[in-house]
């Protein structure tokens, strides 16, 4: 049997840095919403772990999905063996969390593949700041490093979605706001802007309305229908996507 999940993106709907918390992380509090727009992972029982791709490029070596294997495995305290193959289409640096929704789809999977009877969420805590939200998804208010979730209801949404092909490091990202600090929708967009100079152009290029998303580089704005959105991204030279909100998977 193959499991075939969606590791849907999301979206930040805002995004405030509080400041370095004791242990080195920074808090903040932010919205998330899961978007349509996903990576496709399709596992299935296997003798020993075998992992390819296919899409947008990204490393096989040191993959989240691996990662996520690896910390499950740990925690289970035997192998859990599996074909794993990731369609990627969310693009690597984006801000929109691919990597973290891979590592929670990839826990989900493996979990229900295998039967186990373990507590994800404080494997997906830590995995990363985001891993426990991509746990169920939705619209949800998050503080601390991400991972204090409170579900927020369902609303209908719709985006347009464009990314420049810059791959941005939110360790990078979140060193220059350490020196710059923030403001507006998002406290990152200054500090992504000075790491990568050339974001500020791209977000110029877009015009008024569009807002950065997690640590950058993608830029996204709401739009009432899909028409409405093909417009907004018609004459865009850069990778695009049209999206809608969706609510909760578990």
């Amino acid at each position: 049997m193959i499991f075939a999940l969606p590791a849907r993106a999301k979206l930040n709907l805002n995004l405030e840095v509080l400041g370095r918390s004791a242990d080195g992380f920074h808090d903040l509090r932010t919205t998330f919403q899961a978007v349509a727009l996903h990576d496709l992972l399709e596992v299935e029982p296997a003798k020993e772990t075998t992992f390819t791709t296919s899409g947008l490029r990204v490393s096989a070596e040191s993959n989240s999905v691996l990662v996520a294997q690896q910390a499950l495995e740990s925690a289970a305290k035997r192998p859990l063996p599996a074909r794993i193959h990731l369609d990627k289409r969310i693009p690597s640096g984006s801000g929109m969390g691919g990597a973290s929704s891979d590592a929670a789809t990839t826990l989900r999977a493996l979990k229900t593949m295998h039967t186990l009877d373990i507590d994800l969420a404080p494997i997906a805590r830590e995995l990363g700041s985001d891993v426990p939200f991509f746990l169920r998804g939705g619209r949800a208010h998050a503080e601390g490093r991400g991972e204090r979730l409170t579900p927020l209801a369902d609303e209908s949404a719709w985006f347009a979605i464009a990314w420049p092909g810059i791959e941005l490091s939110t360790a990078d990202v979140y060193r220059a706001w350490d020196e710059l600090k923030g403001e507006g929708q998002n406290h990152l967009r200054r500090a992504a802007e000075h790491v990568e100079p050339s974001l500020k152009e791209f977000a110029a290029s877009l015009g008024p309305g569009w807002q950065m998303t997690g640590s950058g580089s993608a830029f996204y704005t709401p739009i009432n229908n899909e028409q409405e959105g093909r417009h907004a991204i018609g004459k865009l030279d850069c990778w695009t996507a049209l999206t809608r909100a969706v609510g909760a998977w578990a």
